[in-house]
C-alpha cells in the first residue's frame, strides 16, 4: 500500500485585459498504489501580477522563480512591456489618489 501525493498546475486564466493578471489553480491529488484516494484534491489558487513599486516608484517585475515552467511562460508571453508601463501607471496613480 503505497501513499502518493502529486502535484498539477490544471487551471491557469489570463484575467483582466489591461493587466494581464495570471490566476493559478495548483491541485494536489492523493493516490493509493496509483489510484486516487476519494476526496483527496486540495487546491490553491492565487493570482500573480506582472510586477510592484519599490520605495522610489521603480518597477519591479514580479519574481516567477519559483513557478512551474508552464505558469512562467504564459506570463512572460503576456507581460509584455506595453502591460508593465500600463500596470506602473496604474500603481503609481492609485498610490498618489488619483
Amino acid at each position: 500500500m503505497a501513499l502518493t501525493e502529486t502535484t498539477e498546475y490544471d487551471k491557469i486564466k489570463i484575467v483582466n485585459t489591461e493587466y494581464k493578471f495570471v490566476q493559478v489553480r495548483k491541485t494536489t491529488v492523493v493516490k493509493k498504489d496509483n489510484v486516487e484516494v476519494s476526496g483527496s484534491k486540495f487546491y490553491e489558487r492565487y493570482t500573480l501580477s506582472p510586477g510592484s513599486l519599490d520605495s522610489s516608484n521603480n518597477f519591479v517585475d514580479t519574481d516567477l522563480s519559483s513557478q512551474p515552467t508552464q505558469v512562467t511562460e504564459i506570463c512572460n508571453a503576456v507581460w509584455t512591456n506595453d502591460v508593465k508601463a500600463a500596470w506602473k501607471a496604474k500603481l503609481i496613480a492609485d498610490k498618489s489618489g488619483g
